[in-house]
Order: C-alpha cells, then sequence, then structure tokens
C-alpha cells in the first residue's frame, strides 16, 4: 500500500514523503521492509530526521472512565540529517523489527475485529514534525499462538472481538505497557459456568506465555467473578503438543476445583 502526502507543515512547496511496504504481512518478532521517498518541493531544506513507529488503538481505564488511544510502541529512526535540495528525490530503504509481544490482528486469513495497526513515517525539517499517514499492518500469529488458538475453535469455542488494553499482567514479564485480549464465546458444554473466555499471548523469543481469564457466569444469588490461568509453550516444542485435550483438561479442571462445573 502507497500513501503520499504533501508535508503541510513545511507549507506549500514542502517535500513530499512516500512509503511503500514490500509486504504489509508479518509476525511478531519478525519484521517489516520496504522503502521511503522523500522528494524535494520548490525549495532546498535541511531534514532533522526520517523516522517510522509502530502503533495500534489501546484502550485505557483511567479513574471511572475509559478511553482509546494511538500507542506508539516500536519507533525506529531510519536517517539522521541530511541536505534535501529542491526536486530531489531521496530513497530510504528500511527494515523495521517487530515486537516480540506485537497484538495480533489475523487469524486464518480473517481480520481480528476491533484490531488497528499501522506503520507510520514521521520527517522533520526545521522543527517541525508530520506524523504523514498510516500504512495498514496485518500481524499474524507465530506457530504456537496459531496452534493454541485452532484448539479453541475446534473445542468449538467462537471468536468475538480483540482489543489491546493498557497495563500489565501480574506475574507476568512484560516489555510493552499494553496487552492484548482475544475473546471467544464458549461451546455448550462450558457456557453454563462461563460467559466468555479471554486469552492473551505474552511472547518472547524462547516462548508463548498463555493468560486464560474465564468470566464466570453469576447465579441468582451468587455474582460473577474471574478465574485466571497462567501456562507456558515453548516455540521449539509447539509442534508436538496436544494443546486440545490441554486445555480441555485444565478448562474442565479449573471450572470442577471452584465448583463451577459438575
Amino acid at each position: 500500500m502507497v500513501f503520499k502526502r504533501l508535508m503541510q507543515a513545511m507549507g506549500v512547496g514542502g517535500p513530499s514523503v512516500e512509503t511503500v511496504l514490500s509486504n504489509p504481512n508479518c509476525r511478531p518478532g519478525g519484521h517489516l521492509e520496504g522503502s521511503i521517498a522523500v522528494t524535494g518541493g520548490d525549495h532546498g531544506v535541511d531534514v532533522s530526521y526520517v523516522a517510522l513507529g509502530l502503533l495500534t488503538r489501546v484502550e485505557v481505564e483511567s479513574g471511572d472512565n475509559e478511553y482509546t488511544t494511538n500507542q506508539e510502541f516500536q519507533r525506529q529512526q531510519v536517517t539522521g540529517p541530511f541536505r534535501l535540495e529542491a526536486g530531489q528525490r531521496y530513497d530510504i530503504p528500511f527494515r523495521f523489527d517487530v515486537p516480540w509481544e506485537t497484538p495480533l490482528t489475523e487469524l486464518y486469513g480473517q481480520h481480528l475485529h476491533g484490531m488497528t495497526m499501522g506503520l507510520r513515517t514521521e520527517l522533520e525539517v526545521a522543527r517541525a514534525v508530520d506524523k504523514g499517514d498510516l500504512d495498514a499492518v496485518a500481524v499474524h500469529p507465530l506457530p504456537a499462538q496459531e496452534r493454541l488458538l485452532e484448539a479453541l475453535l475446534r473445542l468449538g469455542f467462537r471468536f468475538s472481538r480483540a482489543d489491546v488494553e493498557r497495563g500489565h499482567i501480574y506475574g507476568v514479564h512484560q516489555t510493552l505497557p499494553f496487552y492484548q485480549e482475544i475473546e471467544f464465546y464458549p461451546p455448550p458444554q462450558y457456557a453454563g459456568a462461563m460467559k466468555q473466555l479471554e486469552v492473551t499471548f505474552v511472547t518472547d523469543p524462547r516462548q508463548v506465555q498463555v493468560v486464560l481469564e474465564l468470566d464466570k457466569r453469576g447465579g441468582l444469588f451468587t455474582e460473577g467473578r474471574d478465574v485466571f490461568g497462567r501456562f507456558a509453550v515453548e516455540h521449539a516444542s509447539a509442534a508436538d503438543a496436544d494443546f486440545t485435550a490441554q486445555l480441555d483438561g485444565w478448562l474442565r479442571q479449573s471450572l470442577q476445583r471452584r465448583g463451577l462445573f459438575g
């Protein structure tokens, strides 16, 4: 996808920027490649830098209020200062690192409802910064993540929505200031004990930490409550694991221990 925008911050006749991704698809821990073409306007300028930033929409809770905001979570400067003469074209190839904890936006070729991800190009001339436009990015699951999500679908869970929430999960090492929740509706065998299941992946080069949250149904005299579980899956061993049986066993045991499942 190609975006081109007149650099309005520098006024009429200023430089323009065109960013092209070789492939907008990526995985956590991977990279995006492409090129940026900066073209001079009708007069020469001194460019301070060109940078790229990966950002997503994040839900923020503040007291009794909740709002969403764009959050940049990975930034990479791709040039230092340079002189751009009138009409000159300056081409900048780039390789942008995608963090391991980057939220997913796609599953089996389908976009996860509620997710937004984009790569933004930023250029500064004479202390005036133009944020440019967003180049849409699609983040696909790693093999371990895909097999875990596939196991839930085999058990009958149905995808509801996904979002990203600012904050940290207790007891889990995070490098980003937010985490993703992928929400599922339960199948009939669990529907009497839970309203939904929320799945969070916190990934590093060695493993995926999987955090499960069961939103328990409330009864006539009892309030609903959340049941949490956590386990780790190493990337190297993901292909050999039977996640369908493991998840089914964990869910049933967790609900039975808490008297939520017959």
